[in-house]
């Protein structure tokens, strides 16, 4: 490892510190304690700054500053990093910033990203199942390998987890309901009836899940896409 690194890193880190931001994280359900206030856009001229380095990566993961973990995924070499590491991060995570930021910068590019989605989506551990769902959501966006059937069996790991009253998986269960739903027309049919099969559940959560995904995802601007298609 390049030892050096890490002092650099945290060097980095303190230079884009702003104390006053930290006491309005909390409005956005982000826990205060321990945080720089970095915005992301600091974090991510500081990894382009860095570069790619895992070794780098897990020195800043073991730091445990919420910032540096967020840097951390940002500089992970996503093909090094196995199941049993993966599963680690994400055990330890309290926060959904860090949760979202390592799952689209580090573990959506990962060769075991669909099997550690659905793994977690199962998990009872809040931020365990809501990284299950956000790395879902992101792969929605950005894998353009598999067809329209994963994404559809993946509407079942939805389904099984829309009764789940907890606000940081309910909203990235419907996140990835909504990305699912808009990746192409096959697939917006296919979110839609999953959502109709939604709010048959008696939870308000799933009520919410539905109705929220919904509105998106038989909204005008949306079915535009396929008219043009």
């Amino acid at each position: 490892m390049n030892e050096d690194l890490l002092p650099d890193a945290l060097t980095l880190l303190e230079r884009h510190a702003r104390p006053d931001a930290v006491a309005g994280l909390a409005r956005f359900g982000i826990p205060p304690q321990g945080r720089m206030g970095i915005a992301v856009p600091d974090l991510r001229r500081i990894a382009r700054q860095l570069g790619r380095n895992q070794e780098l990566a897990d020195a800043l993961w073991d730091c445990g500053q919420p910032e540096a973990r967020i840097l951390a995924g940002m500089v992970a070499e996503p093909a090094r990093m196995g199941v049993r590491q993966m599963d680690a991060w994400v055990r330890a995570l309290d926060a959904w910033d860090v949760c979202d930021q390592l799952c689209g910068n580090a573990f959506a590019a990962s060769p075991h990203a669909w099997s550690r989605a659905q793994a977690w989506s199962a998990r009872r551990a809040e931020f365990t199942r809501r990284a299950g769902f956000a790395l879902l959501a992101t792969l929605a966006v950005h894998d353009k390998a598999p067809g329209s059937e994963r994404f559809i069996a993946a509407l079942a790991w939805i389904e099984a987890a829309a009764d789940d009253e907890r606000n940081f998986v309910r909203k990235a269960v419907n996140w990835a309901l909504r990305n699912i739903g808009k990746r192409n027309r096959v697939l917006n049919a296919a979110a839609i009836e999953c959502a109709e099969r939604i709010r048959a559940i008696d939870a308000p959560s799933a009520r919410w899940i539905a109705a929220d995904a919904l509105r998106e995802l038989r909204s005008d601007a949306v079915q535009a896409r396929w008219a043009r298609t």
